[in-house]
């Protein structure tokens, strides 16, 4: 993945979203032959001049201060996640970027293992920013079932999400769901564009899913920390479910991903159901595996 493609394709699909009310513009042309503001426009609300602001968008963003990002990040009214995305380019961007990126980590520690399989009640696991699924408790596998009949490993969202029609029938809001994990991978290709894993994985799914590379080419970002999901679940049906995410610190690059249902609701009942469903299939030997 090129950083200066991204660059430029990143800051001109934002300031194609902003108009000039928006941007509190007082004065400008109602004769506009593009979508949001001009290059002028957004080099005046930041400061800095059209030449330099151009210079920007054509992707060299090596070397650009601090002040100037948060210039730009106002004049764009990028939120959070936008902000941190353009952080992200311009570290990358900077020279020796490819060596000083600590790699994210690969292997799962005995300690978290043992976290996720003491947290029987509510569904559980560990990914990275490719959002393959590194570790996950038995409540998990049971409730992503779809996901695991597919023998491929590791297990991947983004896969299940683009590539297997069962997905669809899976998740409530589908629609949803594809731009969450498409803007997810995104938000990783910013932090690290030099993830052959990741670049393999984008290149597969844009050569075999026509709405992954409709959503890509988007280049929207996003922040994954909390929400609902919502389920329909093959065995037990309907089930929506709070989710939370973290990252784990002493493990670069990974996070757990945990949810759960209010008490007495019926989602809270369907996941009982399921737990019982779960320890089924462990006895019978079925329930798919991680490695």
């Amino acid at each position: 993945m090129d950083n200066r493609d991204e660059v430029r394709a990143f800051l001109s699909s934002r300031r194609a979203q902003i108009t000039p009310e928006q941007a509190g513009l007082q004065h400008y042309s109602r004769n506009r032959r593009v979508p949001g503001l001009r290059r002028s426009e957004v080099a005046d609300l930041a400061g800095v001049s059209v030449e330099y602001y151009a210079q920007l968008e054509r992707g060299n963003l090596a070397g650009v201060s601090d002040s100037v990002l948060d210039a730009l990040a106002r004049a764009l009214h990028l939120n959070e996640a936008e902000q941190q995305h353009l952080a992200d380019l311009a570290r990358a961007a900077a020279p020796g970027a490819r060596t000083r990126r600590k790699p994210a980590a690969t292997q799962i520690r005995p300690s978290v293992t043992r976290v996720l399989d003491l947290m029987s009640d509510v569904p559980a696991f560990v990914s990275n920013g490719r959002v393959d699924v590194l570790a996950a408790n038995p409540l998990m596998r049971a409730l992503y079932s779809p996901m695991f009949d597919d023998p491929a490993r590791p297990a991947n969202h983004a896969r299940f999400a683009f590539l297997n029609p069962r997905s669809r029938d899976f998740w409530v809001d589908w629609d949803r769901i594809a731009g969450d994990t498409v803007a997810m991978l995104r938000t990783e290709a910013g932090r690290d564009p030099y993830d052959k894993g990741l670049t393999d994985l984008v290149g597969e799914l844009s050569t075999r899913s026509a709405d992954f590379r409709m959503r890509w080419a988007s280049h929207d970002v996003r922040l994954h920390r909390n929400g609902i999901k919502q389920f329909r679940h093959p065995v037990v049906g309907r089930l929506d479910l709070n989710f939370e995410t973290m990252q784990l610190n002493a493990d670069p690059g990974l996070s757990m991903t945990l949810l759960s249902a209010a008490a007495g609701s019926a989602a809270d009942d369907a996941l009982r159901l399921l737990a019982s469903w779960a320890a089924t299939r462990d006895q019978a030997g079925t329930t798919p595996g991680i490695a």
